[in-house]
């Protein structure tokens, strides 16, 4: 799950819309590439190599955490995380300034058994610094054959010095959801937006419904996100017809602000409940979607911690050779027009850090049955 729900992802075909600049000089990029040719003594990298490693280069020249060129081998592994299969840790990671930076651990995966929490600054994998090296390349080292033994140095809040976890490889399917009843009230816990979401969210809806009850929790913590379209269809179970869900900004693109509007699902319309949305740092990207949009309609009271503040929409672009480039292409703002990036949504009511689950669920369920 490493590296991809962190992401609003849009998929796309590359369509050639902008002319390559042609009175750029690249005698200084051939100079250096034949230099290298003729002095360097050692083994040298193949020559595909070399050209994918000037294209990261060039995407990283835009200085952007979430732009990232795939080479055919990562750009499988990011296919398979789409599809939410493979072997590794399972938990989600992004770069922030430089550091390795963990969102959450999968719930049941071999990161969250080897006691990683969101927040976790990641040091080092085995013996190599993280800090500066491309994010792919981090992914490559945490993943590996099922069975194998990873460890790793972290750096956490409110404790000195470094803590050292060791985590055994496995088979990761990403799961989508889960149900279950606590104090007459009923608990969805939602771990991604993946292709499976909406199906499995509409089924839980139906559950609920069926349940007779009057009380409905919305469990969004550790959920790093996924597709956009998915948190538009989750918050439309909610919000009325036509009230907005998200706005995207194209900055200098020439595009127009794009207005996503609630599609306004009747399944449970006619059903009299009461919503709590529960936040933590580990909650990203779709999840802050979600819990923006129901913030900003009243639709629900958010319970937890600042969420993480991924505010930004990545798009998917599967290129030549096997290749595939995730670029940022929009900022999202929320229905009152706030822009949440390394912000995050400030839970309407605040809950003190490393509170357990049950902690959080017993607040919640007092103040649904208060109000």
């Amino acid at each position: 799950m490493i590296g991809f729900y962190v992401n609003v992802i849009r998929v796309n075909k590359i369509e050639n819309k902008t002319e390559v600049p042609n009175n750029e000089d690249f005698t200084l990029f051939w100079d250096v590439w034949r230099t290298l040719e003729e002095k360097y003594p050692f083994d040298e990298p193949d020559e595909s190599d070399k050209r994918y490693d000037a294209i990261r280069g060039l995407v990283a020249s835009y200085n952007d955490d979430y732009s990232i060129f795939f080479p055919p081998k990562k750009s499988q592994q990011f296919k398979e995380t789409v599809v939410g299969k493979f072997g590794g840790a399972g938990m989600e990671v992004t770069k922030y300034k430089g550091y390795l930076v963990v969102i959450s651990p999968l719930k049941g995966s071999p990161a969250e058994k080897a006691g990683f929490l969101p927040g976790d600054i990641i040091i080092k994998i085995g013996d190599t610094d993280t800090y500066g090296v491309d994010l792919n390349d981090l992914i490559s080292l945490i993943r590996g054959d099922v069975g194998t033994i990873v460890n790793m140095t972290v750096i956490r809040d409110n404790n000195d010095g470094t803590i050292k976890l060791s985590l055994t490889r496995d088979i990761i399917k990403i799961p989508v959801l889960d149900t279950e009843i606590i104090d007459d009230t009923f608990v969805i816990s939602l771990f991604n937006f993946n292709k499976e979401s909406d199906n499995d969210f509409k089924k839980a809806i139906l559950e609920f419904k069926k349940s007779g009850l009057k009380n409905l929790i919305l469990d969004l913590r550790n959920n790093p996100g996924g597709y956009m379209s998915s948190a538009i269809n989750i918050a439309s179970y909610f919000i009325d017809q036509g009230n907005i869900i998200v706005k995207e900004n194209f900055g200098d693109s020439g595009e127009k602000e794009s207005i996503h509007r609630s599609k306004g699902f009747d399944d449970i319309r006619n059903i009299d409940y009461k919503l709590a949305v529960l936040i933590n740092r580990g909650s990203a990207s779709a999840s802050e979607i979600v819990a923006g949009a129901l913030q900003d309609n009243n639709r629900a009271i958010i319970i937890g911690e600042k969420s993480f503040g991924k505010g930004s929409v990545q798009e998917l672009i599967n290129m030549k050779e096997g290749t595939s480039l995730k670029v940022t292409i929009a900022k999202w703002f929320t229905p009152n027009g706030n822009q949440i990036s390394r912000k995050g949504i400030s839970p309407d009511v605040e809950m003190g850090e490393f509170k357990d689950s049950d902690d959080y669920f017993d607040k919640a369920i007092n103040i649904l049955k208060k109000n």
